[in-house]
């Protein structure tokens, strides 16, 4: 059944008779169920030329060719220079315009003065292939997909000439049209293309995927569409450090909202005028949300930084351990980057022993993200026998929000290490044991000056909640301490030139230093969602130093 009513009428031969095609017309006259729009170009003429009882050769708009056979799709590797010659030999042409993209010549096809040919070509199912076919040479794995466009921001100013027009013309008849009772071009165009890639493609369209196709339109030959604007709203565009052109889509809108109709009016045409050509591809591209792969590592050597350790440029140790974990996960995971983190840090020369350090790792635009519980295990392993430095455990793909858990309350942790102490005097084991009787002991902390090229400075006190000692021999003994979280335990014990205060120099009455440390880490067990990936629920251990 054709969606225009008597109504419309009026409505719709004007728009006809001044350059806008079936589907933008459906949309000025409030169609809003989806069927209508997704039928051929072709089909739709007919009927609209049934309903408006106009002979064919009197028609505006004529039935475009195909889509243009070759179209240039940003290389998803190489970046915006790549491009990509779909297919070979159609009856749709192609030219290089000045910014490289493409655009085509259908000899026949009047193009649409307000949607531009986003209606016209670019949802036909020819059109849709070759994205498609983009989509499926990317190499990315997904199960459901979200599809997003942009349009020119000129395709706001072209609709608000358009509705002044109409609602011009409805006004004559006693009838209103308001701004919001038009469908929106996006929704149009997602209404006819979503089915169209979901069958292709064989996966559904899903707003929350973590798999996204873009593509980005452009029309040249009217950029300067918008200019107007700026000159009678200067303060809807104001340059950003992010943005290209201060013509954004919402700037454009919002100086919409204010200009008044007989200024508008005055500046541009209404109805506007027919351009030559259609919009351009400027590029399709993928991509994939992050995923999170957490767990605990060990580190057994004291000549390993946690992270890159690069001062001035250049880098002082070969490996670090975010490397000989991430290098892995890269690889597998066939992503473009990462960002690491863990809760807490130990010194190049301090090892983390217990149960291991809670650490996450994000993936940036992953190309693989489904793994079998028997994957990761084999993963895990395969860090575990890459290097004797460090050990990986509990590996496991988490959700965004897990992560929270791993940082949440860090420095209320209590947190326990060992480490072996030298002093300068001789001493006996009944010069330590009265170490053992200590609870609770506040002591002020200065910045350390180690770390005071890259932290303030300010005074913060810490706990020290209880030590333990053990005799080694007249100049050695061995300290187990449980701290607050934040605690610089080696000032704790040299005094860091009477930075820290007490100290176990000062306490000792001697002159002490520490020669090894290592940071014992205990959890508790905090039940969180795995990454929905794997639909499932997982223990992590995070925290509980």
């Amino acid at each position: 059944m054709f969606p225009l009513t008597e109504e419309n009428k009026h409505v719709a031969q004007l728009l006809l008779s001044t350059g806008t095609c079936p589907r933008c017309i459906f949309r000025f006259c409030g169609v809003d169920f989806h069927a209508p729009y997704k039928l051929p170009y072709k089909e739709l003429l007919n009927e609209l030329q049934k309903f408006l009882e106009i002979e064919k050769d009197e028609l505006v708009l004529e039935v475009p060719n195909p889509p243009p056979k070759k179209i240039r799709l940003q290389e998803l590797e190489d970046g915006i220079d790549g491009i990509d010659n779909l297919s070979q030999n159609g009856e749709g042409r192609v030219s290089v315009i000045e910014d490289g993209s493409i655009a085509s010549k259908s000899s026949n096809l009047n193009v649409c003065n307000v949607c531009l040919g986003i209606l016209q070509e670019f949802c036909e199912k020819e059109f849709i292939k070759k994205v498609c076919q983009k989509v499926e040479a990317s190499g990315f794995e997904f199960t459901n997909l979200v599809f997003s466009v942009s349009f020119p921001p000129q395709l706001s100013v072209r609709e608000h000439a358009a509705w002044l027009l109409v609602k011009q013309e409805m006004g004559k008849q006693s009838l209103s049209l308001g701004r919001n009772d038009i469908v929106q071009l996006k929704e149009a165009y997602k209404w006819i293309t979503h089915p169209l890639f979901s069958e292709e493609l064989g996966v559904p369209i899903d707003g929350k995927s973590l798999f996204e196709v873009s593509v980005v339109f452009a029309h040249p030959e009217t950029v300067e569409d918008c200019h107007f604007l700026r000159a009678i709203c200067p303060d809807c565009f104001k340059p950003a450090k992010n943005k290209q052109s201060v013509f954004t889509r919402m700037a454009v809108m919002k100086a919409l909202t204010k200009i008044k109709e007989e200024d508008f009016r005055k500046q541009f045409p209404c109805p506007p005028n027919s351009p030559k050509a259609v919009c351009t591809v400027l590029e399709i591209e993928c991509a994939h949300g992050a995923v999170f792969v957490a767990g605990r590592y060990n580190k057994y050597s004291r000549n390993l930084p946690q992270t890159p350790w690069i001062i001035d440029g250049e880098r002082k140790l070969e490996s670090s351990v975010e490397e000989l974990i991430s290098d892995h996960l890269l690889a597998v995971f066939k992503a473009e980057s990462f960002n690491f983190s863990s809760s807490g840090r130990e010194d190049v020369d301090v090892r983390t022993l217990g149960n291991g350090r809670p650490f996450a790792i994000e993936l940036v635009n992953p190309h693989r993200v489904h793994f079998t519980s028997q994957e990761i295990k084999e993963l895990q392993q395969k860090i575990n026998n890459s290097s004797n430095k460090i050990q990986v455990r509990d590996l496991q793909l988490v959700t965004r929000e897990a992560i929270g858990h791993m940082k949440e309350g860090e420095e209320e942790k209590t947190k326990s290490y060992s480490a072996l102490i030298w002093t300068n005097k001789v001493i006996q084991k009944k010069d330590i044991e009265f170490l053992n009787d200590i609870k609770d002991l506040k002591i002020d902390q200065k910045t350390p000056l180690r770390v005071l090229h890259r932290r303030p400075l300010a005074v913060r006190t810490r706990i020290i909640h209880s030590m333990e000692t053990r005799y080694v021999d007249e100049h050695h003994f061995h300290l187990y301490l449980k701290t607050q979280a934040g605690t610089y335990i080696k000032e704790f014990v040299h005094g860091d030139f009477g930075r820290t205060k007490p100290n176990i120099g000062s306490l000792m009455n001697v002159t002490a230093d520490i020669l090894e440390l290592d940071v014992e880490v205990n959890h508790f067990i905090v039940e969180v969602p795995i990454c929905t990936l794997n639909s499932a629920k997982v223990v992590l251990w995070w925290g509980g130093h």
